[in-house]
């Protein structure tokens, strides 16, 4: 919950409108400004005081407990102009709680915090538990000086501005090791612990017998990740408290699945049981991993529970993302999100070029010329399978015409693929020329270097007998250059010579040029590949000189 304070109208006006903005996040505190923000304090994760920053220190002081404990709050000027995060800019959320509210209220964010600044991720901020110097790994890597990223397991981390070697490190580990002087251990949610424990098994007894099984394998508890066991003992009060203990959930497994699951040690206790000759091997291995810790016996007498541990790989993430059609405040803050999220960029040297002042320091760029789709998505897929976070840009949508498709049938299920949309040319250049698309349409690639042209032809004339709509992409080149005239000579078959078409080149970008024309007037001679053709259907009309295909809608029809 976000506790809102303010002091006077102008503070309540602005208050007001984040609380209606937010209704199921925030709360108002009213009454004395001293007691309402003690209040907010201890009951909120976070506040949004409309106050000074001076008169919000004074209160805030004698009530902090440390930046591992307290809220995150940010401060909004009298006149709303600034979101200043204040107090717990990652650990309590405050920077970017600063960056949504500017977006609510029109301020602009005031982030501080160093590593915010200059565009590096938080060490405290990936997600993953840590120990260590954080503060004096992070001056490291802003003053430039080596740090070294040593993965004994591989994990999907954002950019980081590492070095092979350095006198500071930062370790990616499930071990039980304490870090050194200047080292950060992150500590990847990789082990899964399978437990087995007949009825009634007392809780402490599952509970030792998992913290002895880590202790004795040298593995942290801060990187198990989940407690898994069969569907039958989803509510055994022993394992559902060891999942309690660590924090972790517990996730089950019907008996059929487990039985199909090869394990060293198979039993015949827990296949009369519960249908299956292994729980805890089994749970811990049915998504795949290597068995760390084999089935061990609690101590007691009789042993009344099981458990096994196993590490499974970091999944690496492959995000494909659309950069929309050029414009930079087209690219969506999802595509820029992501961009900032990967360690890895692949792509065209010429979109390279356009969102390189977005990535990270560390991100590591693999881009290459035209023609090289496929090699592309192949490298996206590979960085994805040695365990990184991957962007792969592409124009427009990613998933029309680009590389959503090599990508994900190179693709299988060892990686997380996340699709990330953008705006496609074709709305671009429908936006340019109007409402072109305002009923059925659909968009054909006048390129045969993937597809026969025999196959585009069909296409092209079973739209034209469709009456839809028609966006050519790939129009023309200085290598193909009948294509279009034999298009538009298809969809002449089926409509007037005046039938509107519209030119766009360069949609959204400096030097965008669009205009309108008729099928019989337009000359293929003026278009080229970066241009964007689309011909009307037999309702489009040109009205005050856009280009509008009606919705269609019978209450609109003119009644005579």
């Amino acid at each position: 919950m976000i506790g809102l304070i303010s002091a006077t109208a102008a503070g309540a006006a602005a208050r007001d409108r984040l609380a209606a903005a937010w209704p199921e996040r925030t709360r108002v505190y009213e009454g004395p400004v001293g007691q309402a923000v003690r209040a907010a304090f201890a009951e909120c994760e976070q506040l949004v005081c409309f106050l000074a920053t001076g008169a919000v220190v004074r209160l805030l002081a004698p009530l902090l407990a440390g930046k591992a404990a307290d809220p995150g709050v940010v401060c909004v000027d009298e006149g709303g102009r600034f979101a200043v995060s204040l107090l717990g800019g990652h650990g309590g959320g405050a920077n970017a709680l600063a960056r949504e509210v500017g977006e609510v209220l029109g301020a602009e964010p005031v982030v501080t915090t160093a590593t915010d600044a200059v565009g590096l991720p938080g060490l405290d901020t990936l997600g993953l538990p840590y120990e260590g110097s954080v503060a004096a790994v992070s001056r490291a890597l802003l003053d430039g000086e080596p740090v070294a990223l040593e993965a004994e397991v591989a994990w999907p981390l954002p950019p980081l501005p590492v070095a092979p070697q350095g006198s500071y490190t930062v370790r990616v580990t499930d071990r039980a090791v304490a870090p050194g002087e200047r080292e950060v251990l992150l500590r990847p949610p990789s082990l899964v612990v399978g437990v087995g424990a007949s009825k009634g098994a007392p809780a402490e007894e599952v509970i030792g017998l998992v913290e002895e099984a880590l202790r004795e394998a040298g593995l942290s508890p801060r990187s198990v990740a989940e407690l898994a066991t069969v569907d039958a003992k989803a509510e055994e009060p022993g394992i559902v408290a060891a999942a309690e203990r660590l924090g972790v959930p517990l996730v089950t497994y019907s008996a059929e699945e487990l039985a199909a699951v090869e394990v060293p040690n198979p039993s015949d206790a827990p296949l009369a049981a519960v249908g299956t000759p292994s729980v805890a091997e089994a749970a811990a291995l049915v998504r795949g991993g290597e068995l760390l810790v084999p089935k061990k016996k609690s101590a007691a007498r009789p042993a009344m529970a099981t458990c096994a541990v196993v590490r499974r790989p970091g999944r690496g993430r492959l995000a494909v993302v659309g950069l929309g059609p050029g414009a930079r405040d087209l690219l969506t803050p999802r595509a820029a999100a992501e961009l900032r999220r990967a360690s890895v960029l692949v792509g065209l040297d010429q979109y390279v070029d356009q969102i390189r002042d977005l990535l990270r320091p560390g991100t590591r760029v693999l881009e290459s010329g035209l023609g090289a789709e496929e090699e592309r998505a192949r490298t996206a897929v590979a960085q994805a399978r040695k365990g990184h976070a991957v962007a792969l840009i592409g124009s427009g949508d990613a998933g029309v015409y680009a590389m959503a498709s090599p990508a994900l049938a190179e693709a299988s299920d060892d990686i997380d693929v996340v699709g990330v949309p953008g705006v496609t040319a074709a709305l671009a250049a429908g936006a340019v020329l109007g409402a072109p698309l305002g009923h059925d349409h659909v968009s054909i690639s006048l390129s045969d270097l993937h597809t026969p042209w025999e196959v585009i032809e069909r296409r092209v004339r079973a739209a034209a007998e469709a009456d839809l709509v028609v966006t050519f992409y790939n129009p023309r080149s200085r290598g193909r250059d009948w294509q279009l005239p034999k298009a538009l000579a298809i969809l002449a078959e089926h409509r007037e010579p005046t039938t509107p078409v519209g030119v766009v080149r360069n949609a959204s970008r400096p030097d965008e040029a669009g205009r309108v024309t008729t099928l019989a007037a337009l000359d293929p001679a003026t278009v080229d590949m970066m241009t964007v053709v689309t011909v009307g259907n037999t309702a489009t009309r040109i009205i005050a000189g856009r280009m509008v295909t009606p919705r269609g809608y019978r209450w609109q029809e003119d009644p005579k």
